[in-house]
């Protein structure tokens, strides 16, 4: 796709990756985009790379702006392989260009790259860049989601270019999310939003807000956000600020996601009760069977939704293989603000549903003990009871979510 004009002599100069459908074990549907920017200035400055298979076609639109190797400084925000393994490449052609890059970005660019014949300039909060007709300022944003994190403020542009913060993975000719709503809806732009945070930034919430305080406290001007995947953020920035804040503030729907997987459908038929009960108690409900969604997808839903069941059957004294995957997935991503149980089935032993409980006390979520098991199929009895237990949860769960 050709280089487009997002403000004055800046440009987005990236790739669309349509058929990626793994990222690194985070299932993408709908692929994604790999932004990158080149302010055409007195200065010439690429901000960013992209992923190393898609190098030729961020070459290919510098080229048709401006003489590649006129490039004077590079601004590299994140060194993660999707924006940054084309540098190589791209120093082989403007190896007098100067890399801006924090004092952790750089170690990482070490352990990747023979970097002793590149020029670097190592940034730290408030330190600047001018371009000739821009200022850049430079914000290090650690654990956002990497160590080397920073971000880049265009101050004459009011443009926020945000490497991986306010992204969506998502393949869209659409390079705006006035053009993307137009074209589909802005129910689908703000779940691909959800759905990227969830499956990468929910460990990092409080850090979230800290630093959108931190820039609202230096009274930087933001028109636009122009993140490293999807859509730029130009109708309406201050939305995606916002759905930030919700999020990294706990914001949930009343909702209960049962996430459950089955071996000879005693735990799925534990399900249906479980869903009724929680819907006369006045509580939307969604059912996830796990080997037949994608993770990234059930994490989306545990995100979106107030309250979790986790539904396992019992093998070999422990839980059902694709339901510890699931919950020790989960662990790593550090939930908060969310209300478990869980359920499941057995034949002559327990430890499945005991070991769940286990690891939701390790992460520290709002627990509901003791769940409901029960043996082989589930008798009219069983039902009975997963429904009341289902009625249950969801009374706490309306409970719980008047704390927020």
């Amino acid at each position: 796709m050709k280089a487009i004009e997002i403000k004055p002599n800046i440009f987005w100069v990236g790739a669309i990756d349509w058929a990626v459908r793994d990222f690194h074990g985070y299932i993408t549907p709908n692929g994604t985009t790999y932004n990158n920017y080149l302010i055409n200035d007195k200065k010439l400055t690429l901000i960013d790379t992209v992923k190393h298979e898609f190098c030729n076609a961020t070459i290919g639109n510098i080229k048709n702006i401006v003489d590649l190797s006129n490039i004077v400084n590079i601004v590299i925000n994140h060194i993660e392989p999707d924006h940054a393994s084309s540098i190589d490449l791209i120093m082989k052609l403007v190896p007098d260009a100067t890399i801006y890059i924090t004092e952790r970005g750089k170690k990482g660019l070490d352990r990747h790259y023979d970097t002793s014949k590149w020029n670097f300039k190592i940034v730290k909060t408030g330190d600047t860049l001018n371009t000739g007709k821009y200022n850049l300022l430079f914000l290090e944003t650690p654990m956002l989601h990497w160590p080397d994190s920073m971000v880049t403020y265009v101050k004459e542009a009011k443009l926020l270019i945000s490497q991986d913060a306010f992204g969506q993975h998502m393949a869209t000719a659409a390079r705006f999310d006035d053009e993307f709503i137009e074209c589909a809806s802005t129910g689908e732009l703000e779940d691909a939003v959800v759905d990227y945070y969830a499956n990468i930034l929910m460990p990092f919430g409080q850090l979230i807000k800290t630093k959108i305080e931190e820039i609202v406290k230096l009274g930087l001007e933001i028109d636009m956000i122009a993140p490293d995947h999807g859509v730029i953020w130009r109708k309406d920035p201050g939305k995606i600020l916002k759905m930030y804040l919700d999020m990294a503030g706990g914001k949930a729907d009343l909702r209960v996601a049962i996430i459950y997987d089955t071996m000879w459908h005693s735990t799925e038929n534990m399900t249906i009760p479980i869903m009724e009960g929680i819907k006369d108690e006045g509580v939307d409900c969604r059912i996830i069977k796990l080997r037949s969604t994608p993770m990234s997808i059930a994490i989306k839903e545990f995100w979106k939704a107030r309250g979790c069941l986790t539904g396992t059957p019992t093998i070999n004294n422990v839980m059902f293989p694709s339901i510890a995957e699931f919950l020790y997935h989960l662990a790593g991503l550090r939930p908060k603000n969310r209300i478990v149980s869980a359920f499941g089935s057995f034949g002559w032993g327990g430890g499945g549903v005991k070991e769940a409980f286990e690891l939701f006390k390790r992460m520290g979520l709002e627990i509901v003990e003791p769940g409901i098991q029960c043996q082989y199929k589930p008798s009219p009895e069983d039902e009975t009871k997963c429904y009341e237990f289902g009625r249950s949860f969801a009374m706490k769960v309306k409970e719980y979510h008047k704390k927020f």
